[in-house]
């Protein structure tokens, strides 16, 4: 290789990563938009001057001003941000250890669990969470879908289990726990059938800070650590073989990383319900804006799965006013197009 052609080659890789750093940095520009817009959209109409005002200035406007938007609508606006960063960094990993542009958090019956422990706290009042009272809910769906994936992680090490086993019986627990849940449902009065029901939609109406405080705290911790795996993770990126002649513990990693996984998709599944689509669609924009280098498809993915929920918030609020829609079917009204436009995509590249 001559020296012009090493000269080009390393301008050619660094604009690249100038590029996808201005990419991340764009996206988590817009997310900052976003969460201003988030915060200026309600029942109330306010105009954006006087929302900023009370933002930046809370004690030069009314107080009934200052609470709407600290109290009631800044909440919801961090805490659809720190939901929507963790599924998004959630779904990442998962698509990238199981090698399935398809896979997303839920798609090994986390959500489902984390339902039916809800379900049970609702209609029956049982709970595995030791703590009662507005607690019970949320701890009771924490655990169920944490000891789901903790069966998960122990059958990862079981000897001769591929990825694909590992999908199967993730499938297999969320038609259980969707039929045990339909069970819950089927016994249930009418209140509570309505409870279980919106809360399964997701919703971010039970924001507070207590729970963003624990969402910020649980990224602070995966982040970094997810950060430091980063050139291990762009290696099991191109397959497992090549990753393992490198050096890389495929094993040890697929492990660590499902750990992580499930403990933001319970977490987040816990607080506001179940919302779907998030870790598909999120990683799914950030592998078109930067691709698979984990030092930028990370951050890129939390950003976008930021966005896309804060999005969904806005319009939450947005379309009937005065109403406020569960943010899971405005999600899934979103995500469902993409997820067969990306499948009909993947068919035409096997075609190929």
């Amino acid at each position: 290789m001559t020296d012009m052609t090493m000269v080009r080659a390393g301008e050619l890789y660094r604009r690249r990563v100038f590029r996808k750093t201005m990419m991340v940095f764009a996206a988590f520009a817009a997310l900052a938009l976003a969460i201003c817009v988030d915060i200026g959209v309600g029942p109330g109409r306010y105009t954006p001057v006087e929302v900023l005002t009370a933002l930046f200035s809370p004690g030069s406007v009314e107080p009934k001003l200052s609470i709407i938007v600290w109290d009631v609508r800044m909440p919801v606006a961090v805490m659809a941000v720190m939901i929507g960063a963790m599924l998004g960094v959630a779904g990442a990993q998962m698509q990238t250890i199981l090698h399935n542009p398809l896979a997303d958090p839920f798609t090994l019956g986390i959500s489902s669990a984390a339902s039916f422990g809800a379900a049970l706290a609702i209609a029956l009042g049982v709970g595995l969470w030791p703590v009662g009272g507005n607690f019970l809910i949320a701890g009771n769906a924490f655990v169920f879908a944490l000891a789901t994936s903790l069966v998960l992680f122990f059958f990862t090490r079981m000897r001769g289990v591929t990825i694909e086993t590992f999908v199967l019986v993730g499938i297999a627990l969320f038609f259980t726990f969707n039929a045990l849940l339909a069970f819950i449902q089927y016994q249930s009065s009418e209140a509570q059938l309505q409870q279980i029901i919106f809360w399964m939609m997701g919703s971010l109406a039970r924001a507070t800070w207590t729970k963003i405080g624990i969402c910020l705290l649980l990224l602070a911790v995966i982040l970094p650590l997810a950060w430091v795996r980063n050139p291990m993770m762009t290696a099991l990126a191109m397959g497992d073989e090549r990753a393992a002649s490198l050096g890389v513990p495929v094993a040890r990693l697929r492990l660590e990383m499902l750990a992580s996984i499930s403990l933001l998709a319970a977490t987040a599944t816990a607080f506001v319900g179940t919302i779907g689509f998030i870790g598909l669609v999120g990683p799914h924009i950030a592998r078109m804006l930067v691709g698979e280098d984990q030092r930028y498809f990370m951050p890129a993915s939390a950003a976008a799965g930021a966005l896309i929920l804060s999005i969904a918030s806005t319009l939450s609020k947005a379309i009937t006013p005065g109403v406020i829609y569960p943010i899971g079917i405005i999600t899934a009204l979103v995500g469902v197009p993409f997820f067969v436009s990306l499948i009909l995509s993947i068919r035409k590249e096997t075609w190929r």
